[in-house]
């Protein structure tokens, strides 16, 4: 987790020491490949480096997440996620022992994406599309089990600090003479979020405006 003083004490500090010190290198350089893919979306947007920057700065919020899919003998009667967008910026998702199970929705078909070796699969959240006002499109996935193997995954979500405002960036607003979603603070996003069921990409369109 970053910020570091974020961590739960009564958890982290219990790992034992090199697990410990290796997730937090791992947090560490993803939370820089983070900021470097930031970084080039606002080039591609072609906004000012540092209208991105101010929303993912030093405090940019980490999460990690360790997933664990055992072997299931009826995989069709069982979801191992079900379908739903990133409420974050990007996630940054390394499928570890390299079986499939991650599906994305595209042109309203579920798609098998291939674990690559050495490779990680990067997700746009919800908060990257509001943030670009829509021409970064979140993308709807859910996760699947195996009927003979384990799947196991390591998930980064990584969102703007405590505070900062979610909402459309203004060079975007005032070049498309439009904002296509609602303005508030991080706490009040993902108080929404947590209230609800994962559905899609339901929250997405509770915050269209």
């Amino acid at each position: 987790m970053q910020p570091v003083r974020l961590r739960k004490p009564r958890l982290f500090p219990k790992l034992s020491l090199p697990l410990r010190d290796t997730l937090d290198m791992y947090s560490a350089e993803v939370k820089s490949i983070a900021k470097i893919l930031f970084a080039k979306m606002a080039i591609a947007l072609k906004i000012k480096p540092d209208e991105m920057e101010k929303v993912f700065d030093d405090e940019l919020g980490q999460r990690v997440r360790i997933n664990y899919y055992p072997p299931c003998p009826e995989p069709d009667q069982v979801i191992g996620v079900t379908p739903h967008s990133d409420p974050t910026g990007l996630t940054i998702l390394l499928q570890v022992n390299e079986v499939e199970g991650l599906q994305i929705k595209k042109n309203g078909k579920w798609v098998s994406v291939k674990p690559l070796p050495n490779a990680f699969v990067v997700n746009v959240g919800d908060i990257l599309e509001i943030l670009s006002n829509g021409t970064y499109r979140s993308i709807e996935h859910c996760a699947v089990v195996n009927s003979e193997k384990e799947r196991l995954s390591i998930a980064a979500f990584h969102n703007p600090g405590v505070g900062k405002e979610i909402a459309p960036l203004t060079s975007l607003v005032e070049r498309q003479k439009v904002a296509f979603f609602k303005s508030m603070n991080t706490e009040e996003y993902f108080d929404g979020f947590f209230s609800r069921e994962l559905a899609g990409k339901s929250y997405l369109d509770v915050m269209r405006i």
